[in-house]
């Protein structure tokens, strides 16, 4: 598949063109404003007082997975540093800083931080630390808190767990038959039971506790990429209190959130969501576009959220639209939007130019997954106006990013602009945006996909080819010759 990376256009013309050519029901403002534009505008949200919070602008650093806390489940010195880039980069939604997962077999890999129920590890200290260099970070350069919301993302990994190493050890809420085959699972995999779930779910409004006490904003019980309730979502063919019809499949989340209330009555939630999905195998075959392997032996598709049951491909957003209803219903003060996974779907759900070492190459312009996010959080809007949300998707606009995101803000098409991987390469886009200065290109994340290569080969996670910290490493000449092998998959 030929396309042409967003960096080889010359104007904000030039890549508009190319830009509506592909969807012409979306824009591209030829200006970024800056201090003045709506970028730099603050939002207010619905705290648990009744009363609202400010959020200084409208940049928002998603959750990521270093690889590089303790095996005790703490931060390392990378993790601090990270932390502090966040701090540093002026975006003022820090949703969740980092994937925390809530008991050790639910880590997506052996140096997750997380909850450690051993009573030797202080919890407490490991997140305050966390908060303190992040928040110290963001007062010394932008000086002041205020308008600053930071949050804890609490996970667990479900089918994806690799407490262990490289090699997964899942934790699984139904069989998928897909899924099983792409990961070489049989029927003999320990599905959780609706026991196991509660205690899942007892140790989520743990880690919410020692977060509000630490002094976090909020929590984000999340729903996304494949992760445990993210699969919960689409867990048709599950039996029990958590399975089968909707009440049962949103039942963990609701009464999860429910648990984290009462306890902690002043502590905001929100959810990192996947709102759509697709067919989990998806493979570019010789000279063909792209296309979904083994589709036709099944169907109906039971087993994911969001979508169409006759063609998996497509969404279908009457069950979304009922499950933000429901995050409204609840309280939640936002919902941050994303769809697919990583692991199954990664062209869909982090566009890319270049696959990670277990991914394959893009089926089409990436531009188009990239649209793809902005069409479903526009539609999510519309459906539910009420609910404060993020998008994401937006990285690998590269160099145009801050225009097409004014455009989208400035539209009300969504409130607040959500970056993960250009945020490990150029942290501090952000306030360069917000201030209207230029963008430093040199730093632009251009989805070489080493931040996710390299967890997937054992190795912590950052950004080799733009973050001389990490291009220092060993690791980096590695990276390279798997990135090699990943282009030519």
């Amino acid at each position: 598949m030929e396309f042409t990376p967003p960096g080889r256009f010359k104007s904000t013309e030039q890549f508009r063109e190319h830009w509506t050519s592909l969807d012409p029901s979306l824009g591209c403002d030829l200006e970024v404003e800056g201090p003045d534009g709506p970028l730099a505008q603050p939002l207010l949200v619905p705290d648990r007082d009744g009363g609202t919070r400010s959020i200084g602008n409208r940049f928002c650093v998603h959750p990521m997975e270093g690889w590089d806390g303790t095996k005790d489940g703490g931060p390392t010195e990378n993790t601090l540093r990270r932390w502090r880039h966040f701090g540093q980069s002026g975006a003022k939604l820090i949703w969740g800083g980092e994937a925390y997962a809530v008991q050790p077999d639910g880590r997506a890999n052996p140096n997750q931080l997380h909850l450690n129920p051993n009573p030797a590890v202080d919890n407490t200290a490991n997140l305050a630390q966390l908060l303190d260099a992040l928040k110290s970070a963001h007062l010394e350069h932008h000086g002041t808190t205020d308008d600053l919301l930071v949050g804890l993302q609490l996970t667990h990994s479900g089918r994806f767990s690799r407490p262990h190493g490289t090699t997964m050890s899942p934790r699984i809420a139904e069989l998928n038959p897909v899924l099983s085959e792409k990961y070489g699972l049989d029927a003999s995999v320990h599905i959780l039971t609706d026991r196991e779930l509660r205690e899942i779910s007892d140790n989520m409004v743990k880690a919410a506790c020692l977060a509000a006490d630490v002094g976090f904003d909020f929590v984000d019980v999340k729903c996304c990429h494949g992760y445990l309730l993210h699969e919960l979502l689409g867990a048709h063919t599950r039996s029990g209190e958590f399975g089968g019809g909707f009440e049962n499949r949103t039942r963990l989340f609701r009464e999860t959130v429910e648990a984290i209330k009462a306890a902690r009555p002043r502590l905001m939630i929100g959810c990192r969501v996947s709102i759509t999905d697709t067919y989990p195998l998806f493979r570019r075959d010789g000279d063909a576009i792209g296309y979904p392997k083994g589709l036709e032996n099944h169907l109906p598709w039971r087993h994911g959220f969001g979508v169409n049951t006759h063609d998996p491909t497509e969404s279908d957003f009457a069950e979304p639209q009922r499950f933000l209803e429901l995050c409204h219903d609840l309280g939640l003060f936002m919902a941050n939007l994303t769809v697919g996974s990583p692991y199954y779907c990664p062209h869909l759900q982090r566009p890319a130019a270049y696959p990670p070492s277990d991914g394959y190459l893009p089926p089409r312009d990436p531009l188009c997954e990239v649209q793809r996010h902005l069409q479903v959080v526009r539609t999510i809007r519309a459906l539910v106006p009420n609910l404060p949300l993020v998008g994401s998707g937006w990285s690998y606009l590269q160099e145009w990013l801050p225009a097409v995101a004014q455009h989208e803000v400035r539209l009300n098409m969504v409130d607040m602009v959500g970056l993960g991987r250009s945020m490990l390469s150029y942290p501090t886009l952000p306030s360069d945006v917000v201030a209207g200065r230029p963008l430093q290109k040199k730093f632009l994340c251009r989805t070489f996909s080493d931040c996710t290569t390299a967890p997937r080969n054992g190795m912590i996670s950052g950004c080799y080819p733009l973050d001389e910290h990490y291009k220092s490493m060993p690791q980096s000449v590695e990276l390279k010759v798997l990135r090699k092998e990943a282009s030519r998959a």
